[in-house]
């Protein structure tokens, strides 16, 4: 089922942020959060879903006590660079076509047919962003890619603006708390940019496929991270990766994750007892390949934080 990268998206990339109606919560998330102590500093991993609902907040008591309890946050980007208007003028620069071909030109009519069909049947929600249909042929597929899931999941009522990370974001600033970053987001464009030709047309028809059956992946990612479910988010993402793109799989997830280790491991071993409440997407956090796995195979006790899951076993 070739409907995983870009959802996949919505929990490995924190990319800056570019009304259906939405069903009541009666509780709150359960949270992905774990926690990872040496001798006399701890990390709380908190797994993000980038784009969420309002009906998703508040959050558990686990997480709102573990912000409590940190003297700093982590994100994947710093806070500063993701709001920067420089960062999204590079990500527009890097998207645009410069040498006088057309998106889809690169496509093949099969594709043509679908992105054309979906540009027809959200002409009106392009246009609250301000986008003209037209202007997709002006776009590389990679960010077309992105500019139908990100708008699927709007129509879904899921937002950038109320993400964990940003919902982070801006409880750090309000309580002036000290954040920080794991990367850059020039280097999060630098890597959907340097997708391959195959890879990115791959990316669109997805996104394309996906967004056409009404949002249903979509919904059942959302679902499984709503509820904590590990295994589901794990089959939902990763397997699907691993088997349809492994060589992008090990760039999105794996190299970062390898590259986030140290720089995490650095916090721990830092002089003082400052905690971290570090906020990335849930999928670095899960599988073999995640950061709490790697961890733990460094020798440091990662303990899941979970006062729903004691009521649901095999939640670990």
């Amino acid at each position: 089922m070739r409907k995983t990268i870009a959802l996949a998206l919505a929990l490995g990339l924190a990319s800056p942020a570019l009304v259906a109606q939405q069903p009541a919560a009666t509780t709150a998330p359960v949270p992905l959060l774990w926690k990872a102590c040496d001798a006399d500093n701890c990390l709380y991993l908190l797994g993000s879903f980038h784009l969420l609902r309002s009906t998703d907040y508040p959050l558990s008591q686990d997480v709102d006590a573990a912000f409590a309890d940190a003297e700093q946050l982590v994100f994947e980007i710093p806070p500063q660079e993701m709001e920067s208007p420089e960062l999204q003028q590079a990500m527009l620069m890097a998207a645009m076509r410069r040498d006088g071909s057309t998106l889809s030109s690169e496509l093949t009519p099969q594709q043509n047919a679908k992105l054309d069909a979906w540009l027809g049947q959200n002409e009106a929600a392009l246009a609250k962003q301000g986008i003209a249909p037209a202007m997709f042929q002006m776009f590389k597929p990679w960010f077309a890619s992105l500019m139908v899931t990100m708008t699927g999941m709007t129509e879904l009522g899921m937002q950038p603006d109320l993400g964990l990370d940003r919902h982070f974001m801006g409880n750090a600033s309000k309580t002036g708390k000290p954040v920080g970053g794991l990367e850059t987001g020039v280097g999060q464009i630098e890597l959907l940019a340097g997708m391959t030709p195959e890879e990115q047309r791959q990316m669109l028809e997805e996104s394309l496929d996906s967004v056409s059956s009404g949002g249903i992946e979509t919904q059942k990612l959302h679902d499984a991270w709503r509820r904590g479910d590990v295994e589901a988010l794990i089959n939902g993402t990763i397997v699907e990766m691993q088997k349809e793109y492994p060589r992008l799989y090990q760039v999105i997830n794996v190299d970062r994750n390898d590259a986030w280790v140290p720089k995490l491991e650095a916090r721990l071993k830092a002089a003082g007892t400052d905690d971290y409440l570090v906020v990335v997407g849930a999928m670095h956090l899960l599988g073999s390949d995640g950061v709490v796995e790697k961890l733990r195979g460094k020798g440091y006790q990662v303990e899941r934080i979970c006062t729903a899951c004691t009521a649901q076993p095999g939640k670990k």
